[in-house]
């Protein structure tokens, strides 16, 4: 965990000390000398500026993200930390680089922001792709959701890019959806972990026969992960897609969905082969008469599948929140 540690410490150092000198930079640009947020708003940089501050904010971000090539720290941390740890990781902190670049990256600086999205939109898509085929070659749980987490943060960054409001919202409600899912599926780590000491899907199998409820409660959260319609990452995976395929930010959008469209296939294919090597199949010998999940796990997860099945439904619920907050940013972006 040593070294784990020691990489994820320089990575994320070396991304705030390049986001403090961005931000420094623009309250020395500032006529107040003010790090209000509404002063950066009102800045007119010029283009040489603009592109300066969107690489200092932009690497901090991608590397929080993450992003390819910034992505290497996130599955050593996912596997070596506690479960506890990886939910706060992934259900909370990588959308931060989302957040920064919704609030911080793309109104402040909309210039370089159009100059690079196209450039942006290619390591997303590299990301998506070489994350979902390192993630069906995973025997580690813990890890394979690490590289599943990449290609879902590659596809919302692709879209943020795409600038309109279609793919702005379906960002925004994707964030929320994601973590909800991903929580999920790190419950059901846990618990694996904890009853039959071992995360690997190798020595796993047949767990559907001996916690039929974990199975169920594990296949709906697996299948919203997937994007499975009336589930809640259906909704956002629409409006993100439809987004790119319509992106007045690039002459490439066709090209941009067809290759982001191959996530699809790929989160299905290794989605639904954990599926089977975890829960179907014949039970490994060393896991045989293990007790089933208890009663707190079973309502936590139920809870969370109830919510996906709801925003699935009813999105509604989350696009109202967003929508104001949508406009505001492409406001920023189209009027500068």
């Amino acid at each position: 965990r040593v070294p784990v540690t020691f990489k994820f410490f320089i990575y994320t150092f070396v991304g705030s000390l390049l986001m403090l000198v961005g931000l420094i930079y623009l309250y020395l640009q500032t006529p107040t000398q003010s790090f209000a947020m509404e002063a950066f708003y009102r800045l007119k940089l010029s283009s040489d500026q603009q592109q300066l501050v969107f690489w200092l904010l932009f690497l901090a971000f991608a590397i929080k993200m993450p992003i390819f090539p910034f992505h290497t720290w996130q599955p050593d941390t996912y596997e070596q930390s506690p479960t506890a740890v990886t939910m706060v990781l992934s259900g909370i902190m990588v959308k931060m680089g989302l957040f920064g670049l919704i609030r911080w990256v793309v109104p402040v600086v909309p210039l370089a922001s159009w100059i690079y999205g196209d450039r942006v939109s290619i390591l997303s898509i590299i990301g998506i792709i070489y994350a979902s085929l390192i993630a069906i070659r995973q025997d580690d749980l813990k890890r394979f959701i690490a590289y599943s987490s990449i290609a879902h943060m590659g596809l919302m960054c692709l879209a943020l890019f795409a600038t309109n409001s279609s793919s702005m919202q379906g960002v925004m409600i994707q964030m929320f959806n994601h973590g909800i899912n991903i929580i999920g599926l790190w419950i059901v780590v846990d618990l694996i972990e904890q009853r039959y000491g071992t995360r690997r899907m190798s020595q796993l199998g047949g767990l559907a026969k001996q916690s039929p409820s974990l199975a169920i409660l594990l296949v709906v959260v697996a299948l919203a992960n997937v994007a499975l319609p009336l589930t809640n990452a259906f909704v956002g995976e629409f409006m993100m897609f439809n987004g790119i395929f319509s992106s007045p930010a690039t002459r490439y959008g066709l090209v941009f969905t067809v290759a982001a469209g191959f996530s699809i296939i790929l989160s299905a294919w290794y989605t639904l082969n954990m599926i089977q090597r975890v829960f179907y199949g014949s039970p490994h010998r060393e896991i045989v008469g293990v007790r089933s999940i208890g009663m707190n796990a079973k309502l936590a997860l139920v809870a969370l599948v109830l919510m996906i099945v709801i925003i699935g439904v009813y999105p509604s619920i989350i696009l109202d929140i967003t929508r104001s907050t949508s406009e505001f940013i492409l406001s920023k972006m189209f009027t500068n």
